[in-house]
């Protein structure tokens, strides 16, 4: 059983709340969803697509030892321990900024945004940190990086943390503010700023300073991380330094401040050397992919900024592979030979498509003789969309890509521009692209599926391994 969270009585004074009933049991996470719940979690009723009230009783069945409702909330038969409260969220962000406040002194946190590689970077961040204090660090286990994860993931934290790392997200200005000043971090890293959720900014640059927003919430003496290979960078240190922030760069550009000596990226991982502190640190990555690579480079100043030994460390990441979704690969064994799957189905946008297929352009045609590329519409673009897609035949070019199947009104932008040879099919949707794309499939294969989540890519990563899963094995 996991060790107490909260008290109820804890738990109700940090929610600004009423106590209905008493806990009858420990009380040691939270759940927002009774598909997952697990006993001893606190329920929170929010308000979403659904109501969160309407399951309140279903939790209790489940073994929830206390639920989070509003004051108006009429109590069911089963129903257990209640904390009343105007406004479940806002009880939620009171036990977040509770939770936040009871840290030790010595305790560090880590805040990471951006377009692009929060997740992946937040991952790397755990797995090191992990090393340095074993089973003291804390951190999502999924993206919950908006205006209800980000107060959930902070009220989960055990008082005991020396590590916390967490991702905040946006799609709209305004957005990561409160979310940073909730988590009130040591250290806040801006991965990049990319063409994304245009359709809620007029530009880039609107995007750079809402990402910027970040550094509102950084303590004292804090550290601002930023790449400085984004075109926005000064912007960004701008703001930074506006908010009392030490500024520290990370990229390949002359004046960034972690800067690699060694560079050497391939198909099964990165090498890489950086002086941090006046001391070298040589590292692998064991996930390939020149954002991948860069985004370590982040992580290592992190880590020295939170006075952790960045070359100990940095063993976790020679082991750690691709997170689900993001960039993880599959060996597919076939009668005749072997294909290769890589899913990056969670999410896209511009730069992370760029960014996939530069990664697949390391995969060894010796081995892999035809690349497959998977590719589902990019969402909240705004009016260049189209314009967006079919510059991705750029990067299709580039990394020598043999055949395209797309789906997606968008998506028929970019077929529209492909040579003929290089089509393997569209559809409107991935559900009718799936026959096509696994008629055509053979050993010797590499296959990359990509989209944005609207754009339900991932099934197709299943629907391949479930027609090809004789024998698999991650890679």
């Amino acid at each position: 059983m996991n060790a107490p969270l909260w008290t109820f009585e804890d738990l109700v004074q940090a929610a600004g709340g009423v106590a209905g009933g008493t806990a009858p049991m420990p009380l040691t996470g939270f759940s927002i969803d009774t598909r997952t719940l697990k006993p001893g979690d606190i329920f929170v009723a929010l308000k979403d697509q659904r109501d969160g009230h309407d399951f309140v009783t279903s939790a209790f069945a489940k073994g929830a030892g206390a639920a989070i409702v509003s004051a108006s909330y009429v109590r069911q038969t089963g129903d257990g321990a209640l904390v009343r409260v105007a406004d479940p969220l806002k009880g939620l962000e009171g036990v977040a900024r509770a939770a936040r406040s009871r840290l030790s002194p010595a305790a560090r946190v880590i805040a990471v945004t951006g377009s692009v590689g929060k997740t992946g970077t937040k991952e790397m961040l755990k797995a090191c940190l992990s090393l340095a204090a074993p089973g003291r660090v804390h951190a999502a286990d999924k993206s919950f990086n908006n205006h209800w994860g980000v107060p959930l993931t902070l009220a989960s934290m055990p008082a005991g943390t020396i590590f916390g790392v967490f991702e905040i997200g946006m799609n709209h200005a305004g957005e990561i503010a409160p979310l940073t000043r909730h988590v009130r971090p040591h250290v806040a890293i801006i991965t990049t700023v990319e063409a994304v959720h245009l359709e809620h900014f007029a530009s880039v640059e609107d995007i750079a300073e809402a990402k910027s927003e970040i550094f509102l919430g950084l303590e004292k003496g804090g550290v601002a991380i930023i790449s400085h290979d984004n075109a926005h960078y000064t912007l960004m240190e701008r703001r930074a330094r506006e908010a009392g922030c030490t500024v520290r760069s990370f990229g390949l550009t002359a004046g960034s401040q972690v800067r690699p000596s060694r560079w050497d990226l391939g198909p099964d991982g990165s090498d890489i050397t950086v002086t941090l502190s006046g001391r070298e640190v040589a590292y692998r990555v064991a996930a390939p992919g020149a954002h991948i690579a860069q985004n370590s480079l982040a992580v290592v100043a992190a880590l020295d900024a939170v006075g952790v030994h960045a070359g100990q460390a940095s063993k976790a990441l020679a082991e750690m592979p691709a997170p689900h979704g993001r960039g993880s690969r599959t060996v597919l064994s076939l009668q005749t030979g072997d294909m290769l799957l890589i899913d990056e189905s969670y999410n896209a946008n511009p730069a992370s498509m760029r960014s996939a297929l530069a990664a697949m352009a390391t995969v060894p045609r010796e081995r892999y003789g035809r690349r497959v590329a998977v590719l589902g519409d990019m969402l909240e673009l705004g009016a260049d969309a189209a314009n967006l897609h079919a510059g991705l035949a750029e990067a299709i070019h580039a990394a020598n890509v043999d055949v395209v199947f797309l789906s997606g009104p968008q998506m028929a932008h970019l077929n529209a521009v492909l040579p003929q040879d290089m089509r393997g099919g569209w559809a409107k949707n991935s559900t009718e692209i799936k026959e096509t794309l696994l008629s055509s499939l053979a050993a010797g294969d590499a296959v990359m599926i990509k989209g944005s989540n609207g754009s339900r890519m991932a099934p197709l990563v299943e629907a391949i391994k479930e027609k090809f899963s004789a024998n698999r094995r991650s890679q």
